[in-house]
């Protein structure tokens, strides 16, 4: 990349990341909404013409891969989700499908139900709690504008990043969600990421690598780091390590929305609170599986299969494109491929 573009990016990162205003739903300053039949520009392949995203956000957006919207989600339901986690935590509810991680440096015998020993919980779409995240309207109206309309729930997270044990297994390597999943087009599919308390680098916001989803998909693998690796946190091994990198950092509410192949990860964290954020992954219900066999995703399909097969008994050939089946969920508008 070109240092003096990469270092005008990150200027302009950094200055939509900066500027806050008062209304809810905000990103940054804006230039009023542009309306659908104003204005077409052919270099718009990312977003889609409606009456919600400024022109300003769509540029943003084209040109960095994500775009962080303030205080979008109300605290009334970042504690409703709070407290079912909690519920989840206990015991006390038990969604099917659902998958309760913990990190990996909590040996197996010290194990015991808690909040403090369950650092994610993935797939809760059986949770109706959970659930309304994403289904929430507000969150909808955005992930309406990249993938249209008719809107299907991929995968879900609840991260609960704990305090580093001092081995620096609480970081997430830099990686392309894509990775995970065997659906295209990739344009049409999108992640929205809660914050569900303030974050920042000292307990491990997201870093990102503006403008590289217009990238393809790069091989990933297990990072060879000394105090041992998460199940399932797959690094990207061949990025360009001098691209300008941005720390998100959000307040309870502020979600940020950004393309599957966006380079991102996030650090370790370094207090002793359990950092929160809620997410969710959509796509139009008109995208299309694909078989990963062969290409760099199969080593996703390798080992969710593996941890199928060990969780629910599901066959040693099952492919990523029929677990997506059994956890997708429409959330707007009809059902057509997906």
């Amino acid at each position: 990349m070109n240092q003096s573009h990469a270092g005008t990016r990150l200027r302009v990162v950094l200055g939509h990341l900066s500027q806050r205003l008062a209304g809810v739903g905000v990103a940054h300053s804006t230039s009023g909404a542009v309306s659908p039949n104003s204005f077409h520009p052919p270099q718009f392949q990312y977003t889609r013409d409606n009456n919600v995203l400024s022109l300003e956000q769509r540029k943003f957006y084209e040109e960095n891969g994500f775009l962080v919207i303030r205080n979008l989600v109300s605290d009334a339901d970042i504690e409703r989700f709070r407290n079912e986690f909690e519920r989840i935590c206990k015991g006390e509810v038990k969604p099917q499908g659902m998958m309760i991680m913990r990190d990996v440096s909590i040996a197996k015998s010290e194990f015991t139900p808690g909040e403090k020993m369950i650092s994610k919980i993935q797939d809760f779409q059986e949770d109706e709690e959970l659930f309304r995240y994403c289904t929430l309207p507000e969150i909808l109206k955005y992930v309406e504008c990249f993938t249209g309309p008719d809107i299907m729930a991929l995968h879900t997270m609840l991260i609960n990043k704990p305090p580093d044990s001092g081995k620096k297994t609480s970081r997430h390597p830099l990686h392309q969600d894509l990775h995970y999943f065997p659906i295209r087009p990739s344009n049409n599919i999108v992640g929205a990421w809660t914050a569900m308390e303030h974050i920042d680098r000292n307990n491990g916001c997201l870093c990102v690598l503006p403008g590289s989803h217009k990238g393809d998909l790069k091989p990933h693998a297990y990072p060879k780091w000394e105090g041992g690796v998460n199940i399932m946190f797959y690094g990207i091994q061949d990025y360009d390590e001098n691209c300008p990198r941005v720390h998100l950092v959000m307040e309870k509410g502020d979600t940020v929305f950004f393309h599957p192949l966006l380079i991102h990860g996030s650090g370790w964290n370094r207090t002793q609170g359990y950092r929160k954020a809620i997410s969710c992954h959509f796509a139009g219900a008109d995208c299309h599986y694909i078989d990963v066999k062969g290409t760099s995703q199969e080593v996703a399909e390798r080992d969710i299969s593996r941890i199928g097969k060990k969780l629910y008994g599901i066959p040693d050939d099952t492919r990523l494109q029929d677990v997506l089946r059994f956890r997708v969920r429409l959330v707007k508008g009809k059902r057509i491929n997906l």
